[in-house]
């Protein structure tokens, strides 16, 4: 669904290594106030809006030392409020530990990504590493494991990839409450048709000739995965190599990669009104985290992958070897479609014209972790 242009805001929300910031602009995406550092100093893994309440923002907040804290904000970002007590510093520094009901309590790492309901305002998951899901119905104040995730049979088959087993992608469809889809590096994505109670792996089609079978039903390190929420089963998927599409909710993938420079990459995401243009930022290789030839391109197909071109207006052309990571891009859904990502360098760019032309709108930020847009009235 489009929204109007100028009679619109648009508020980006920015997670870095050290803060979050929030920057917003009137429907015409010149001009920008950049608002931050908000929690400066901290890892801010993950910060992003309610699409039902659009002054509701949760962040995930981490430290090494000081563990892993869910903060929630009810104005736009203005004020925030620690929520999540079981998510929270628990005596020893930097553990995470969670009560399941057992006299052992699990630990995880740091929360890699939130993601509100569609629907109901106090109701969001938190995607974990080591991989695990979790849900609030109460905005972030309490939660409980969808166990069934950790409880799948092939488990034991999960590795870390380089940037450790996070459950860092969760899709929801807007059709179909009970779909959801998700995505854990190195396990590879998964599928619930019942709110999360039981869960598939769906990666067939999927092959890495790093891992001992190249087309097991797991073990796959996918980076993203991205839908338009239109046409919920179709797929698009970044994989440690190769781009990839699924017309059938991922019971079934094929390369899309055509004629792009290279295959490897983090990120991906969908034009908001098109569900055929998909965008990706190439990176040289999994050894080298910077774009080809030093020069910084996203590409986009308007065909649904096969057929790429590379956008490079107002994009630095020589000497640039920043990466964009996996939570780094996102869209707005104005009637030109708002195209935004962010670097490891600081830089956050956006495109008011679906990519065509770009504008660096913050630089010098701390290295960019994620990127996120709500479309305001």
């Amino acid at each position: 669904m489009s929204t109007k242009g100028n009679g619109n805001r648009v508020r980006v929300l920015v997670g870095t290594r050290k803060g979050a910031f929030i920057l917003e602009s009137d429907g015409k995406r010149r001009d920008w106030n950049v608002a931050g550092p908000f929690f400066g100093g901290w890892e801010m893994y993950h910060v992003k809006g309610s699409p039902v309440n659009p002054d509701r923002i949760y962040a995930s907040q981490t430290s090494g030392w000081f563990g892993q804290v869910i903060q929630r904000s009810d104005d736009g970002g203005k004020t925030w409020e620690a929520v999540g007590n079981e998510f929270a510093y628990d005596g020893v520094p930097g553990t995470h530990q969670w009560y399941d009901g057992t006299a052992h309590p699990w630990e995880f790492k740091r929360v890699w990504h939130l993601e509100p309901s569609l629907t109901e305002v106090d109701t969001v998951y938190a995607g974990v590493e080591d991989a695990a899901m979790f849900k609030s119905v109460d905005g972030g104040k309490t939660w409980a494991e969808l166990s069934g995730l950790r409880e799948h049979g092939t488990g034991s088959q999960w590795q870390p990839g380089a940037g450790g087993m996070g459950l860092h992608t969760i899709l929801l469809d807007r059709s179909n409450p009970g779909r959801m889809f998700i995505a854990i590096s190195a396990a590879g994505a998964f599928r619930t048709e019942d709110g999360g109670a039981s869960w598939q792996a769906i990666n067939k089609g999927l092959l890495s000739q790093y891992i001992p079978d190249p087309d097991a039903e797991v073990g796959h390190c996918v980076h993203r995965i991205a839908m338009h929420h239109a046409r919920p089963q179709t797929l698009f998927m970044q994989k440690h190599w190769d781009v990839m599409r699924s017309d059938d909710g991922g019971s079934q993938w094929r390369e899309v990669s055509g004629n792009l420079p290279t295959d490897f990459g983090f990120v991906i995401d969908v034009h908001a009104h098109e569900p055929e243009t998909i965008y990706v930022v190439p990176i040289k290789s999994d050894s080298e985290h910077y774009p080809p030839d030093g020069k910084l391109r996203v590409y986009r197909s308007r065909t649904g992958g096969g057929e790429w071109e590379a956008l490079t207006a107002g994009l630095p052309q020589e000497h640039c070897y920043v990466n964009v990571l996996r939570e780094a891009m996102a869209v707005d859904s104005l009637d030109r479609c708002g195209i935004y990502f962010g670097t490891t360098g600081g830089q956050v760019y956006a495109s008011a014209d679906a990519g065509d032309t770009w504008l660096a709108i913050a630089r010098d930020l701390p290295a960019v972790l994620s990127v996120e847009v709500q479309t305001l009235p």
